[in-house]
Formats: C-alpha cells, sequence, structure tokens
C-alpha cells in the first residue's frame, strides 16, 4: 500500500463537511530558467538542470496531528476556522475495479458545530439514491449517497460504533455492475478521533 497523505474533505450540508477530496502538502514548482545573453539555445540545454525550489505550502495546507497505526489526524484553515479530521483507506476493496481511486472514512469536526461528520468517499460517482450498507461489527449504520460520497445519518453513533470494533465492512453497488466490499481497519481509530477532537474542541 502507498504511503498515506493527508487530504481534508469539507462540503455543505449534502456532503457532510467534506470534498471530493483528497490532499495534501504542495506540489514543486519547476521554475524556467531565462537563457542569459551570448549565450546559445543549445548550449545551455546541453547543461545540467539546476534543482528548483519547492514552493512554500500555502497558510491553510493540511498539517499532519499525527499517525496512530492505520489511521491519521490533520487539520487544516477554511474560511479562517480550524477543520480536524481522522482518516484511513481502505485496507481491500473486492472485487478490485479499473480506474477507481482512494476510498477513504473520514470523521470531521469542524466547531463550533459540526461534530462527527462521518464519511466515505467511494473513489466512484454512485447512482441517484444508491444504497450503501455500512457495518461497524455487529452494528448497522446508516448512510446515504451523494455523488461520490456516502454519510453516515447519525455521526455519534457511528463514532461510537467505530470505537468498540475492529474493523468496518462498505458494501456499495458497483457501477459496473454487481457489489464492492470495502474494508477498512479500526486500529488507531480511538487514538486518531481523540487527537481530532482535542485540536477541533467544541465550543
Amino acid at each position: 500500500m502507498s504511503t498515506p497523505r493527508l487530504w481534508p474533505g469539507v462540503r455543505t450540508r449534502i456532503s457532510g463537511f467534506m470534498r471530493a477530496f483528497p490532499v495534501l502538502f504542495s506540489l514543486a514548482v519547476l521554475i524556467a530558467t531565462p537563457v542569459a545573453p551570448g549565450v546559445s539555445f543549445a548550449a545551455e540545454k546541453a547543461k545540467p538542470a539546476a534543482a528548483k525550489p519547492a514552493a512554500a505550502p500555502a497558510a491553510n495546507a493540511p498539517k499532519s496531528i499525527g499517525k496512530f497505526d492505520d489511521w491519521q489526524a490533520a487539520t487544516y484553515l477554511a474560511g479562517g476556522q480550524s477543520v480536524c479530521y481522522a482518516f484511513t483507506r481502505a485496507k481491500s476493496s473486492v472485487p478490485a475495479a479499473t480506474g477507481r481511486t482512494d476510498v477513504i472514512l473520514t470523521v470531521t469536526q469542524r466547531p463550533p458545530s459540526g461534530r462527527d461528520a462521518v464519511s466515505i468517499s467511494a473513489g466512484f460517482t454512485y447512482a441517484t439514491g444508491a444504497a450503501v450498507t455500512v457495518q461497524a461489527e455487529t452494528t448497522s449504520l446508516d448512510f446515504y449517497t451523494a455523488q461520490r460520497s456516502a454519510f453516515a445519518r447519525d455521526g455519534k453513533l457511528a463514532v461510537s460504533a467505530f470505537q468498540k470494533a475492529r474493523q468496518v465492512l462498505a458494501k456499495s453497488p458497483n457501477p459496473k455492475g454487481g457489489t464492492v466490499t470495502d474494508q477498512f481497519s479500526l486500529n488507531g481509530f480511538t487514538a486518531a478521533y481523540a487527537a481530532a477532537t482535542k485540536a477541533c474542541p467544541a465550543k
């Protein structure tokens, strides 16, 4: 598995504070160097390329709070307000779907009122009204879908179930037919959730 990247998810009520997300610290920007007067283009092109400095991260770029086993916690600024979240990527997806992007389970804290927003970024677009079955051990959780994400109707119930379970299984209709099952580890969830909640406490 690739090293997890940090990504925020912030949307409106329908999105549960999460963008079809993804992530991270800024990319390096290569700056073209002009050819000095009197130097031929061919000669300049033959010179080894000089290393270019990376652009400075944006002020509101995600910042890691910490890594906790299979989960990570991070924070970023949105409209001058801190948003904190804990997230993990799916351990497995069966069957594998060609062209599907990262499948991510996230719990977002957005003070003062947006607490325990639980969402799954599916990596594909759900059909309108698609049903997603989410199970945390023996606890069934009610999720609704919108575009590329699914959202828990009761985030507090979902968080409580996650703290007691070892894994989450999400079964979704595969756009190419059949059902796809995503498995998320909950190893480290409680610590990551506590870190995100501490960084963005309720007011």
